[in-house]
């Protein structure tokens, strides 16, 4: 990879990180179970998200 591709991917995984980690407050402040369960799978989609974006590092 390139400097400026390694930049991208770093930059993606600063944005990823920031969502999963206002997916999870999310969740910790809902309390309708139905959408604390969505948020969940939102959580677990970024943290997925996350591990795809850090495994090209």
């Amino acid at each position: 990879m390139t400097p400026k591709e390694i930049l991208y991917v770093e930059d993606a995984l600063s944005h990823a990180q920031f969502l999963m980690q206002q997916s999870q407050s999310a969740v910790g402040q809902l309390q309708d179970a139905a959408l604390k369960q969505q948020a969940q799978q939102l959580v677990n989609k970024n943290q997925q998200i996350f591990r795809q974006f850090y495994s090209l590092v």
